[in-house]
C-alpha cells in the first residue's frame, strides 16, 4: 500500500545539498510543527518538490481549499494519535490488545469521524464505524481502567470486591483501635502489601499479633502483619481479583475482535489522516506567512510580485519583484557585496521549491511560477580543505555538475559567477557559461561583480541586468531589486564612508580610464533615475490602495445603515404581529360587544402605528431600499409536513419569514418539536434565528443540536 494516495513525481536529480543551500529543509521543519499526527509530521519532513505540472497544480489547490476551510470552519479536529503498526500485526494474528492498544485504534476511528464531519476534502474514503466507537468508549474509561459496567459479570465481581474490601477495612480498623492491640501498632492505618491487607506493627511487638509478616520497613522498626483473623477474607478477595482479571481479559479479547475485519480500512484511514494532516499543515503555514497560491504557467516564466523570503521576519523583509522568461532567459544581478543579491537568489529558488511542493508562497496573488524539471544551485563559499580545493575549484566543480545535469527545462541559480580567480579569465569563463545556459534554453539567474558580464548583458539579446539597491549613507542594502539596471559595486563610496584616506581614494580613481568612469557615472545616473521612478510608483500604488479602502468603507457604511433599517423594520413587524395575534385571540374568545369593539380599535391603532413606524424608519435613511419578495408558504397538513426545515443560504430576514410560517403550521399540526437546519457558517444566520425564536409565541424552548443531530448547524425547537 502506498504511504499516501497522491504520488509525487519528484525532482530526481536534485541533491540534498541543493535543498539545504536554499534552506528548503528549514521550511519543512516549520511545516512539521504545524502538523499534529505522527504520520503528518513524517510526511512533512520528507516532502519533496514535484516536477509534474498537473501534480503541482493539484497540490496547490488542496492547500488553498484547506486554507478556505480553516477560515470558514476553524482549525480541523486533529489530535495526536499513536502509531498502531504493532497493534495491527497483533490483530492480523487474531491476538488480544491491551487497554491502551484498543484505545489507540479507537482514536483512529474517532479522528476519522471528526474529519469526515469537518470537511469533504479527501474524506470520502475514510472508514467510520460509530457503533464500534461507542462500544469501546463505553467500555473503557482510560488507558488503565475498564468501566465497571462493561459487562454484567464485571459489575458483579467489582461490587463483591468493594463489599469485601469494606469488610476487611472495618475489621482491621476495629482491630488496631482496640484497647488490646492499639499499643502494638506503629500507626492506626490499614495498608496493602503483596495484594493483601496488613497493619503496621512495632518490631518489638511482632510476636503479640498472630499472623503473617509480608514486609519490613527499611529502618526495621515496623513489620507489616496480616492478622490471622482476616486471612480467609484476604484469600476470598484475591480470588475475586483473579476473577476480575479473567473477565477483563475476556472483555479485551471481545473488543479486539471488533477490529479483526477492518485492519485494511484502518491502514487506509491512517494514510488519509496523514495526507490531510500534511495538507492542513501547509494551510496553517500559509496563513502564518500570508501566503498565496501562485499561478502555474506553461511559458517557462518566473514572475514574482512583492515576494518575500519566508525565513526572514515578515515585518522586516523587503518584498522584491522579479520577472524572467518573458523577454529574456538570463538575469544578471550586480551591486555591492552586502547580501542583497544572495537573498534574491535564495528567494527565487526557495519559493519555486515551495510552490512545487504545494506550499503557498509569501507574495502577491499576481505571482506565477513554472514547474521546472530541476533547480540547480551554486551558492556560498565552497572551499574544501579536506580535498585541497580552492574556492574557485569547488565552484567550478559545482558548475560543471550543473552543465551536465541541466536541460532546457531547468532553473539555474549561481552566486558570484566566475569569482575566486583572475578577473579577466573569470569574467570570460562566466560569459561563456551563461551563453551555454542561454543556448540550451534554461532560465538562469546569477550574481557577479564583473563589469564585463554587466556590459555583455546590456547588449546581448535574451539577457537582462538587475541591481541590488544600496544605501550609501547608511552602508546597508535596501534589498530592493531594480530590473533593467546594472548595479555599481560602490567600492569607492563605501571605502570613503568607512574612513579610507582621501589621497588613497583619489589615487585609486586615477587608475581607472575615463571611459570606465563615464560608464559608471552613466550607470549611477540610470540607477538613480530608476530608484526615483520606483519610489514614485510605490507612492502611486499606496495612494490607489488608500482610495480603494476608503471607497470600500463608504460602501460598507451604507450597507450597514440599510441592514440596520431592515432589522428595525422586521422587529416592528414581529411586534405588530404578536400584538395582532393577541387581539385576534381576544376576539375569538369573547362575546362581549364592548370587549370586541375595544379590541377592534386597538388593532386599527396598531396597524396605523406600524405604517407610521416603517415610514419613519425607512424615511430616516437615504440608502436605497431593495424590497425583498417573500416566499409564501401555506399551512401544510401534518401528513405531508416534515419535522424539519432547511434555511441554509437564506438571509436572516428571508429565513425568519419562512420559519414564522412554518412554526404556525407545525403548531396547528400538533408537532411537539421541530429542527431548523441553518448550517454553521459565520453564525450570523443562527444568531438571528435564535433572537426570533425567543419572541415567538409557539416556542417553548430551543437548543443547538448535539452529536449526531448536526451540532452547531442545527437548532432543535420544543413547541408549546
Amino acid at each position: 500500500m502506498l504511504l499516501f494516495f497522491f504520488v509525487y513525481v519528484i525532482i530526481e536529480n536534485m541533491s540534498k545539498k541543493v535543498l539545504e543551500k536554499l534552506e528548503y529543509n528549514k521550511i519543512l521543519e516549520i511545516l512539521e510543527r504545524h502538523a499534529t499526527t505522527y504520520i503528518g509530521k513524517e510526511l512533512a519532513l520528507n516532502l519533496i518538490p514535484s516536477n509534474d505540472t498537473i501534480t503541482v497544480a493539484n497540490l496547490l489547490k488542496d492547500t488553498t481549499e484547506a486554507t478556505t476551510l480553516i477560515y470558514k470552519n476553524g482549525n480541523p479536529p486533529f489530535f495526536p494519535i499513536a502509531n498502531i503498526d504493532i497493534h495491527l500485526k497483533m490483530l492480523e494474528s487474531n491476538g488480544s490488545l491491551s487497554i491502551k492498544g484498543i484505545l489507540d485504534i479507537a482514536n483512529i476511528l474517532k479522528l476519522s469521524s471528526d474529519l469526515k464531519e469537518y470537511c469533504d476534502l479527501y474524506t470520502e474514503n475514510l472508514y467510520i464505524n460509530p457503533s464500534i466507537e461507542k462500544e469501546i468508549f463505553n467500555a473503557i474509561l482510560d488507558e488503565n481502567t475498564i468501566n465497571d459496567k462493561a459487562t454484567d459479570a464485571l459489575y458483579s465481581i467489582r461490587r463483591n470486591i468493594k463489599k469485601l474490601e469494606d469488610e476487611v477495612r472495618t475489621k482491621l480498623s476495629s482491630f488496631i483501635r482496640s484497647t488490646t492491640y492499639s499499643k502494638y501498632v506503629q500507626e492506626q492505618v490499614v495498608t496493602i502489601r503483596n495484594n493483601r491487607f496488613v497493619i503496621p506493627v512495632k518490631q518489638e511487638y511482632r510476636s503479640e499479633i498472630k499472623g503473617f509478616i509480608h514486609d519490613i520497613s527499611s529502618s526495621g522498626s515496623t513489620v507489616f502483619i496480616e492478622p490471622i483473623s482476616i486471612f480467609d477474607l484476604n484469600n476470598d478477595l484475591n480470588s475475586l481479583k483473579i476473577q476480575e482479571n479473567i473477565e477483563i481479559e475476556k472483555i479485551l479479547q471481545m473488543l479486539s475482535s471488533l477490529f479483526y475485519p477492518i485492519t485494511d480500512e484502518l491502514k487506509s484511514n491512517i494514510n488519509i489522516i496523514g495526507k490531510l494532516d500534511l495538507i492542513f499543515a501547509k494551510a496553517k503555514y500559509s496563513i502564518s506567512i500570508n501566503g498565496v497560491e501562485p499561478t502555474i504557467n506553461t511559458e517557462k516564466q518566473i514572475n514574482l510580485v512583492k515576494a518575500r523570503h519566508p525565513l526572514i521576519d515578515k515585518n522586516k523583509v523587503v518584498p522584491i519583484d522579479v520577472n524572467i522568461g518573458e523577454n529574456y532567459t538570463t538575469l544578471v544581478i550586480t551591486g555591492p557585496n552586502t547580501g542583497g543579491k544572495t537573498v534574491t537568489l535564495k528567494t527565487i529558488g526557495l519559493l519555486t521549491l515551495m510552490a512545487c511542493s504545494g506550499i503557498h508562497i509569501p507574495a502577491s496573488e499576481r505571482s506565477s511560477i513554472y514547474v521546472f524539471d530541476n533547480v540547480l544551485v551554486d551558492l556560498g563559499d565552497e572551499q574544501s580543505i579536506a580535498e585541497s580545493l580552492s574556492t574557485f575549484s569547488s565552484h567550478m566543480l559545482n558548475i560543471i555538475g550543473i552543465i551536465d545535469t541541466s536541460s532546457s527545462e531547468s532553473l539555474i541559480l549561481i552566486d558570484e559567477l566566475g569569482s575566486g580567480t583572475d578577473p579577466i579569465e573569470g569574467s570570460s569563463l562566466a560569459v561563456s557559461i551563461l551563453e551555454h545556459f542561454h543556448n540550451k534554453g534554461a532560465l538562469s539567474v546569477v550574481t557577479t561583480h564583473y563589469p564585463e558580464i554587466k556590459n555583455y548583458a546590456l547588449t546581448k539579446e535574451g539577457f537582462n541586468n538587475a541591481s541590488s539597491e544600496f544605501n550609501v549613507e547608511t552602508l546597508t542594502p535596501t534589498y530592493r531589486i531594480l530590473l533593467g539596471v546594472p548595479g555599481k559595486s560602490y567600492a569607492f563610496d563605501i571605502s570613503e564612508k568607512l574612513g579610507l584616506p582621501k589621497e588613497i581614494l583619489d589615487n585609486a580613481k586615477s587608475f581607472i580610464d575615463n571611459d570606465t568612469v563615464n560608464v559608471e557615472d552613466l550607470l549611477k545616473n540610470i540607477n538613480d533615475d530608476k530608484i526615483t521612478i520606483e519610489n514614485e510608483k510605490e507612492k502611486i500604488e499606496k495612494l490607489r490602495i488608500s482610495l480603494e479602502i476608503e471607497n470600500e468603507n463608504k460602501v460598507k457604511e451604507e450597507q450597514d445603515k440599510l441592514e440596520k433599517v431592515k432589522i428595525e423594520a422586521r422587529d416592528i413587524l414581529l411586534s405588530a404581529k404578536q400584538e395582532a395575534d393577541r387581539v385576534i385571540k381576544e376576539l375569538n374568545s369573547s362575546n362581549d360587544l364592548k370587549v370586541l369593539n375595544k379590541s377592534r380599535v386597538e388593532l386599527n391603532s396598531q396597524v396605523k402605528e406600524l405604517q407610521r413606524g416603517i415610514t419613519i424608519k425607512i424615511g430616516a435613511d437615504t440608502a436605497p431600499i431593495v424590497k425583498q419578495k417573500p416566499v409564501h408558504k401555506e399551512y401544510i397538513p401534518a401528513k405531508s409536513m416534515s419535522s424539519e426545515i432547511n434555511v441554509i443560504g437564506n438571509t436572516v430576514d428571508e429565513a425568519i419569514f419562512v420559519i414564522d410560517k412554518y412554526l404556525d403550521s407545525a403548531f396547528i399540526s400538533s408537532f411537539s418539536s421541530i429542527r431548523i437546519i441553518h448550517g454553521k457558517g459565520t453564525g450570523a444566520l443562527r444568531t438571528g434565528i435564535h433572537k426570533f425564536l425567543k419572541t415567538n409565541k409557539h416556542v417553548k424552548s430551543f437548543r443547538l443540536g448535539t452529536f449526531g443531530e448536526g451540532e452547531m448547524g442545527v437548532t432543535v425547537v420544543e413547541l408549546k
